[in-house]
């Protein structure tokens, strides 16, 4: 599918259907492609929005995790979207998606996390980037997912295009280093929005050992493993993915509103 990308002030997103809001947040080398299948299957009966991140052109001194809440609110009082709403976050949108819940608890009335950083992740942040090496690239973006075939070329080409750019890596390092950082295990039994935790039964990124974490620490969550899926189950298992999201949102409907 091609998605229409709309344009507001420094703000680039999609804006697709009507109804109860479902706001998803990619993750450290994500796009916005990242969430299609989502969008396709869910615009139909939600509205769906997912801002770009500006995570390799933001100022470098705002390069982390709280700089990157602070845009997502900035994001939505530009797009005047004050109604609480769903949050899906992969893996650094999840993180995201945890601190944004934690300092806006009215405006959260859902929160749905796969792979997400917050507790533990063994990223790219540490042995990457290397310049210039193209199979070095190919093998770490192959390792996001349980079958490398996922890894297209085209996503590696991308990969490959940003660990080129000295700035784009500076930011790269500083947001991955903030996530690292920025350790969420003391507050997340505040968050009581109703949490479901969506993990791949072979994710190396963010082990299902993290997830099993995320769920005893957050109060109200529900945890379920895909098999043969790595760190990015709505895009390596979408159909599933997809069913596990209508049914968390059927079940806990009388609640999120």
């Amino acid at each position: 599918m091609t998605l229409r990308i709309q344009e507001k002030n420094e703000f680039r997103y999609v804006d697709e259907g009507t109804g109860e809001v479902l706001l998803l947040l990619h993750g450290l080398f994500g796009a916005l492609s990242n969430w299609e299948e989502v969008i396709a299957e869910f615009s139909t009966r939600y509205r769906v929005v997912i801002p770009l991140l500006p995570i390799y052109d933001m100022p470098l001194l705002k390069a982390g995790v709280p700089g990157l809440v602070s845009f997502v609110e900035e994001f939505l009082a530009e797009i005047n979207l004050l109604e609480p709403c769903t949050v899906l976050g992969n893996s650094l949108g999840g993180h995201i998606a945890l601190v944004y819940a934690l300092q806006n608890p009215a405006r959260v009335a859902r929160l749905v996390l796969t792979g997400s950083s917050g507790l533990f992740e063994d990223g790219m942040g540490g042995s990457f980037p290397k310049r210039g090496n193209y199979a070095y690239v190919q093998e770490k973006v192959a390792y996001t997912f349980y079958d490398p075939i996922v890894a297209t070329q085209e996503l590696v080409d991308e990969v490959f295009s940003v660990t080129n750019s000295n700035a784009k890596c500076l930011r790269i390092i500083s947001i991955a280093r903030s996530a690292q950082r920025h350790n969420l295990s003391k507050e997340l039994s505040r968050i009581k929005a109703p949490t479901l935790l969506v993990w791949g039964l072979n994710d190396t990124i963010t082990p299902p050992v993290v997830a099993h974490e995320f769920h005893r620490l957050l109060p109200n969550s529900a945890l379920r493993f895909l098999d043969h899926c790595g760190h990015a189950p709505m895009m390596e298992r979408p159909a599933e993915f997809n069913r596990l999201l209508t049914h968390f949102l059927q079940t806990t409907a009388s609640l999120a509103s």
